[in-house]
Order: C-alpha cells, then sequence, then structure tokens
C-alpha cells in the first residue's frame, strides 16, 4: 500500500514538471474592428510656361571624315554664337551629343561604290525668355543650324503650384468623403492614412508653330500654350 502510494506520488510530480514547462497561454480582449471609408481627391494647376528647352543641332555629311568634322565645328560654333547673341547665357548652352559615322554607298548588284561620313553636333539651349524664342530660331538657322527638335516648355518655378494642387486635392476628398457618409449614415472620424501622387506638369493645349521652305520674313510662330500639374491624393477615413 506504501508503495502504490509512493508510485502515486511520482506520478503526480511529473505531472506538474510537465505541465510547467508547457506554452502559457493568456487570453486578450480581440482588437476592435475598425470599419474605414476610402476616398480619393484630385486637384489641378494651370501654369503658363516662362522657360523652355529646345535641342539645336548641325548635321554634316562628306566623303571624307576629317572634312565632315572641321566642316561641322565651324557651323556648331556660328551656331552657338547666334544662340549667344539671342541673349542666352553660355551657362544654359550644353552639349549633348556629338557622333560621327560612316555611310557605305553600294550599286544596285550590291557592290561598294564608296562611303560617306555624317557628324552630328547638338546643344541643348535653356530658354528663359520665351518672348525672344521665335527670333533664337531664325538665328540659329540662319547660321546653320539644320536640326531643331524636341521644344519642351516648362515653369521654373512650381513649388506654390504644387502646393496649391495638393491643397485642392485634399479639399476634393474631404469633400468625396462627407457626401458618402452622409448617404451612407455614417460619421467620419480619423483619417486612417493619407498618400499622394504628383504628375506634371503635362502640356494642356499645345500650340502649333511652322516653317516653310521659303525665305523666313518674321520669326518663327511659337505657341507655348499652357501647363496642367495634377495631385491625386488617397485618403483612409476611420467611420462610426
Amino acid at each position: 500500500m506504501r508503495t502504490k502510494y509512493f508510485a502515486f506520488a511520482i506520478l503526480a510530480l511529473l505531472a506538474l514538471v510537465v505541465s510547467a514547462c508547457g506554452p502559457t497561454t493568456i487570453n486578450q480582449a480581440a482588437p476592435e474592428n475598425v470599419r474605414t471609408l476610402n476616398v480619393s481627391g484630385v486637384g489641378i494647376v494651370y501654369l503658363t510656361p516662362d522657360i523652355a528647352y529646345i535641342n539645336v543641332g548641325v548635321n554634316t555629311q562628306r566623303e571624307n571624315a576629317a572634312e565632315a568634322v572641321e566642316i561641322n565645328k565651324e557651323q556648331t560654333n556660328a551656331v552657338i554664337a547666334a544662340i549667344k547673341e539671342s541673349g542666352v547665357a553660355e551657362k544654359d548652352i550644353r552639349t549633348t551629343n556629338f557622333s560621327i559615322w560612316s555611310n557605305p554607298q553600294y550599286d544596285p548588284s550590291g557592290q561598294l561604290q564608296g562611303t560617306t561620313y555624317s557628324v552630328d553636333n547638338t546643344v541643348n539651349v535653356t530658354v528663359r525668355d520665351l518672348e525672344k524664342l521665335g527670333d533664337l530660331l531664325d538665328s540659329a538657322i540662319s547660321a546653320g543650324a539644320n536640326s531643331i527638335y524636341s521644344i519642351q516648355f516648362d515653369v521654373e518655378d512650381k513649388t506654390e503650384a504644387n502646393k496649391e494642387a495638393r491643397a485642392k486635392a485634399v479639399e476634393d476628398a474631404k469633400l468625396e468623403a462627407q457626401e458618402l457618409a452622409d448617404v451612407a449614415g455614417v460619421t467620419l472620424a480619423d483619417i486612417q492614412s493619407i498618400n499622394y501622387y504628383e504628375s506634371g506638369p503635362v502640356p494642356y493645349f499645345e500650340g502649333k508653330g511652322g516653317g516653310g521652305g521659303a525665305a523666313v520674313e518674321s520669326a518663327v510662330p511659337i505657341q507655348p500654350g499652357q501647363l496642367a500639374i495634377t495631385v491625386t491624393v488617397n485618403v483612409t477615413y476611420s467611420i462610426k
């Protein structure tokens, strides 16, 4: 009898040790489910461009590479001088491409007849006085430029416009959230999250300039149009 009692005591002690080593579970109240409302708002601000970026280049083709380079160099220097005389500062003229490549010439039977060489020199010009842009293009062409492309209009300082677009986007989101809450019969509470995306400036209206093959009697017509800055915000409200 005493032996049985001793064995039972050992088993009970082992059970206590095992239970002490097992995981401890603490019951906590489940977090309250937060109901949310997600809305988007858009803010757009229109601006008139005050700056432009253009690429002006000289392309030369000759049968001799050294001759092509020499002629291209003279024409490019003349074009850059004309651009400076139009009021563009030296810091606003930047070379973006200088390249030389060969152009093999073949007869109808596929036999090589000769080779010509092309030289291209392109500068990117920042124009800060748009009223002079047309005259500048005329001067560059007269000096020897035969490649003008990628005219991009911009606004130099967009800080205030970006702030205004953000404010409009947030107000638009608030209005939409309140309208939806009223219709759904709920009450807006705290903002849980907010993020935004900016795009622009992008052309809102693109004017069209033109030129003909005849002699130019007046400045090249340039229409900068308008630019639009767009901000989109996504706002999440908790609701009651």
